[in-house]
């Protein structure tokens, strides 16, 4: 490792004052982008064309020609009405939900550190100007082509530039491409100071290929629906030719009945299906976001609902992630630190009584070494409050012991500068420092976990004082502390590797710090059991430590266990396994535990292996730069918004903005929210296209010729459907949403009885709007105005109907659609326009009531079955099934 040498003055890296701040702002003012500098939206006029491609649009448009070239001027303008309205509708659906996605994605933008005017400061990556210095560390992203400045056993993943999977070593010292960093590669290790050489379409990937907007992949639930779709197409066009035929047979003209045919096709099957269902998950996105859950990928929202194992890390999900040290051993004894800063020598705090000399100024050499083999710095005071140093928490704590014990950082670093390091990596445990000494020699500082330092390989003690201080750690540790073994010795000549300087150190203690579990996270734990979701913990602490934590919380309350294939229960497995019996196989079963410590990110995702191996649909929550293969391998990957690692970040589904474990249970309510809501547009949707057909197919047995008009038919479909769609999906969660098991991804969104809920809707819609009409006849009242507004008003009562919570005022866009369609199929009756385009009739006596009758029925079966659109909960084991083809 060489020396490092000093910031460069400008121009190389550091600007004038201001001028990063000017081009920053030069960038973001540029045409066509918006405030967080993304490229532009998707034009309007694109929006249009692409759904005048759609194919049900173009058996529209035809059958305005036909219309018009027949002299039927009424039912051409009413379906050019559904071309425009429903175009103007889903162009609108589309940027409600390009916004509701892009809102989240912008507020978990990459962040880059950079130095700006002497002062170290966070800016979005987009903001990253030539001639910023970025400050880089293990996870972080690279967001721009720099030059090295200063740099520590680093090592850069390139694989998404050159493809090559090993990661490349950085060193300044180093010519050409080995001492330049390129935008969009991963920091897998190490550390570095780099100056910003160029950005954006100057920069290497910019160079490659010229950025284009990401197109959005359709999510698992919305290519089965795609499917679906073409089925239900396939089968209404197939009715709806029958009803042709037939109408043709009783000596209707081919050109009325080619109308009504076309119409009846297009009304039949939901077209605003596709835009719904985009909109549901988006809706559900941007209700994610604003609970602090920030979702990178749409098929996330859907795929939520569906979980039923959430692995998670202990240290700020489970706990409060306010490192804290309270106690030191050293071989001198213990010191109990009280946090206020006003304890013997120099601000030491006091334990159970005042510390001797001896052990007071061991206490300050461990400190010392604490502060000299750390990375974390003073965050400014003008920057956010609560956070009171920039980078690792538990070195975080460690700064502050020191600060209250009297400790100048400054002046132990620059006493004692840094000439050499080994970092911190998930294998070794542990993190080396070498630092050159006032008197010209060099001593190495070396703290990690106790398994790794307590050893002779690296300590020069006693068996003796060795065994003493296992005892004590496992102590500490079995009382819920994280503990950190600290030692230092001097160094002769520099070594030719800096990892061979690790041998011969003297112990210097022990600091133990506490990390108290998190209020809510016993709530959140408990809450995913009665959801039927299993939590399980997988951290890198002691053990002890990890049992105790998940004992307070209640994850070793398993309940019921697991049964195995021959339905026998399994042996029972310890509570807590460690990383190194998972890896020799001497778990049979790991979704057996509930307990990982001491793990690496391989094992972690050797538990998520075994988890989904048993069809379980597995969320796992990482915030580290290692934590990347199990975040993908995993169902959903969720990272640490505040405390994880741009790598992390990019590896995820979802970005917890708080890092708190609730919310991913908030976030799993929404998916399950998103999913009935879709379900209940489907019944409502499906129910009311059947009801059309089975009118036309039916009504002329009872003498009604031609039961409907195209133009009635279609109107039909764009108050009762087109207009309460978007509102549908917007309902409020279920109360029972998070007291039933999860469903199943991969089991058909029209399954557990859905269909029959659909024809037993459409057949009592049919049933009520034909005795209407046959009654209205009798009456010597217009039968077929009040058949189209007693199945108008039939499926508007569905709506209603099938609203879990029927007076709920979270959502009053729901009433409010359903009274404007209400209106609207109203005003088909008392505008003179109206009922000239639609051929209506005036209602007289009682035929208003029949109407509100059938209304009545639709809002009846719909309260009925709408105790039931959810379905019940999946079999086939604990976990459910994992994603696989519809059913």
């Amino acid at each position: 490792m060489q020396d490092p040498p000093a910031l460069p003055s400008a121009p190389r890296a550091a600007r004038p004052d201001g001028l990063a701040e000017e081009e920053a702002a030069r960038r973001l003012a540029e045409p066509g982008r918006d405030e967080v500098g993304r490229p532009p939206a998707t034009p309007p006029w694109a929006r249009v064309a692409a759904r005048l491609r759609d194919p049900l649009v173009l058996v529209l448009l035809g059958a305005v020609v036909l219309a018009v070239l027949t002299g039927d001027h009424g039912d051409a303008l009413v379906i050019a009405l559904v071309i425009v309205v429903g175009t103007g509708v889903g162009v609108v659906r589309e940027r409600r939900a390009d916004h509701a996605v892009a809102e989240p994605a912008a507020l978990s933008a990459p962040l880059a550190r950079v130095v700006r005017g002497g002062a170290e400061r966070e800016v979005p990556s987009a903001e990253v100007v030539p001639g910023d210095v970025l400050l880089l560390g293990e996870g972080d992203i690279v967001p721009a082509d720099a030059d090295l400045l200063r740099s520590s056993a680093l090592s850069v993943d390139e694989s998404a530039l050159t493809g090559e999977s090993a990661p490349v070593d950085k060193d300044v010292r180093a010519a050409g491409p080995g001492a330049a960093l390129r935008a969009g590669t991963v920091v897998v290790r190490g550390r570095a100071v780099a100056a910003v050489t160029a950005t954006g379409a100057d920069s290497a990937p910019g160079r490659v290929a010229v950025p284009q907007r990401p197109r959005r992949e359709p999510t698992p639930l919305q290519r089965r629906l795609a499917g679906l779709g073409r089925v239900l197409t396939a089968v209404a066009v197939g009715l709806c030719l029958v009803v042709l035929l037939l109408g043709l047979a009783r000596g209707q003209t081919l050109e009325t009945m080619a109308l009504v045919a076309i119409g009846l096709a297009v009304a039949a099957v939901p077209g605003t299906l596709p835009a719904v269902v985009t909109l549901a998950l988006a809706l559900g996105a941007r209700r994610m976001a604003a609970r602090d859950a920030l979702v990178r990928r749409l098929s996330a929202v859907e795929t939520l609902g569906s979980v039923t194992v959430l692995a998670t890390g202990k240290t700020g999900t489970l706990t409060e992630g306010r490192m804290a040290v309270e106690r030191v051993w050293t071989p001198e004894g213990t010191v109990r630190l009280t946090g206020g800063g006003s304890g013997p020598a120099a601000g030491l705090p006091a334990g159970d009584g005042p510390p001797g000399p001896a052990a007071t100024e061991a206490v300050r050499a461990l400190l010392t070494a604490a502060v000299l083999c750390s990375d974390a710095a003073p965050r400014p005071p003008h920057e956010e409050e609560g956070r009171s140093a920039l980078g690792d928490p538990t070195e975080a704590a460690l700064l502050a012991a020191s600060a209250e014990a009297g400790l100048d950082r400054a002046g132990v670093l620059r006493e004692h500068p840094r000439i050499g390091e080994v970092p911190f990596d998930s294998l070794r445990r542990r993190m080396t420092t070498v630092h050159r000494e006032p008197s010209g020699g060099c001593v190495v500082c070396l703290k990690g976990a106790p398994e790794a330092v307590l050893n002779g390989s690296v300590l020069d003690e006693t068996p003796q004082r060795l065994e003493r201080a296992h005892r004590e750690a496992a102590a500490l540790s079995a009382e819920g502390y994280r503990v950190l073994a600290v030692a230092s010795g001097p160094l002769g000549e520099a070594p030719a590797g800096w990892e061979e300087a690790v041998g011969g150190l003297r112990l210097l203690g022990l600091a133990a710090l506490s990390d108290p579990p998190e209020e809510a996270a016993g709530a959140a734990v408990a809450a995913c059991r009665e959801a039927g979701i299993t939590p399980v913990m997988i951290t890198g602490d002691h053990p002890a430590t990890a049992r105790a934590v998940a004992a307070r919380l209640g994850i070793l309350d398993r309940g019921p266990g697991p049964t195995g294939t021959d339905g026998a229960a399994p042996t029972e497995p310890p509570e807590v396994v460690t990383g190194r019996a998972l890896a020799a196989g001497q778990i049979a079963d790991p979704s057996a535990v509930r307990v990982f410590a001491r793990t690496d990110p391989r094992q972690k995702v050797d538990v998520v292996r075994a988890w989904r191996a048993r069809g379980a649909v597995t969320a796992v929550i990482g915030d580290g730069v290692g934590d990347g293969p199990a975040l993908r391998r995993a169902d959903i990957g969720v990272a640490m918004g505040r405390r994880g690692t741009e790598a992390a970040r990019r590896a995820a589904d979802l970005v917890l903005a708080d890092d708190e474990l609730r919310t991913v249970v908030a976030a799993v309510e929404e998916g399950r929210r998103v999913h009935d809501n879709i379900r209940r547009f489907l019944l409502h949707g499906l129910a009311g296209g059947a009801a059309g057909i089975l009118v036309m197919l039916t009504g002329p047995l009872f003498g009604l010729v031609v039961p409907l008009r195209a133009g009635q038919i279609l109107w039909i479909g764009l108050l009762a459907h087109g207009l309460t769609g978007a509102a549908m999906v917007a309902e409020p969660v279920s109360p029972g949403a998070m007291h039933r098991p999860p469903r199943s991804p991969g089991r058909s969104v029209l399954g557990d009885g859905l269909w029959p809920r659909i024809l037993r809707l459409a057949g009592l819609m049919t049933a009520a709007s034909l005795a209407a009409a046959l009654w209205a006849r009798g009456a010597g009242q217009p039968w077929q105005t009040t058949l189209f507004l007693s199945l108008l008003a039939a499926q508007l009562g569905v709506v209603l109907g099938l609203r879990e919570r029927l007076l709920t005022r979270e959502n009053p866009l729901l009433p409010a659609s359903v009274l404007v369609a209400a209106v609207l199929g109203a005003a088909t009756v008392a505008v003179p326009f109206l009922r000239t385009v639609l051929l209506t009739e005036p209602l007289g006596g009682p035929a208003p009531a029949a109407v509100l009758a059938a209304g009545a029925a639709g809002f009846a079966g719909a309260r009925f079955e709408s105790r039931s659109t959810r379905g019940p909960a999946p079999s086939g084991g604990p976990a459910g099934a994992r994603r696989g083809p519809a059913g």
